[in-house]
């Protein structure tokens, strides 16, 4: 593939999972009380701690995957809170069938970012990104 087309690819890529982090996160932040609720009803202690902890994850990673810097790192950290909250908040299996169906979707998609993460992990961000624009190391002489 063309190296510039690759490099718009990637940000592309970037600014797709970035804008479900950041659309996630603001939602959250903007219904702050019902977010926290729903968390303790999960079985989440310290709701509100939490809350600020994954709305920082989640708008901050999704800032830092726009911008492409340190994406390897922030992947890595989004792939994780993705791991873990997964199974925590779209247990399909415990549902009964109309909710089942919508929560085994959810499961899903999330199985789906989860691959997009593990390619960010191993490509990084691409050329178009702060991670790529950083000075050349000077040459030996």
């Amino acid at each position: 593939m063309n190296p510039a087309a690759q490099s718009w690819m990637l940000l592309a890529g970037r600014l797709l999972m970035a804008a479900l982090f950041i659309v996630a996160g603001v939602r959250k932040a903007l219904a702050f009380s019902a977010s926290a609720a729903y968390m303790t009803k999960n079985g989440m202690p310290v709701a509100d701690v939490l809350l600020v902890v994954a709305l920082i994850i989640e708008i901050g990673g999704g800032l830092l995957l726009i911008l492409g810097w340190k994406t390897r790192i922030v992947a890595t950290a989004l792939f994780v809170f993705v791991v873990v909250l997964t199974p925590i908040f779209h247990a399909y299996w415990t549902f009964e069938p109309p909710q089942m169906v919508a929560q085994l979707n959810n499961f899903l998609k999330n199985l789906g970012i989860m691959g997009g993460l593990l390619y960010m992990m191993v490509f990084g961000a691409g050329a178009l990104s702060l991670d790529e624009g950083k000075p050349a190391e000077p040459r030996p002489a």
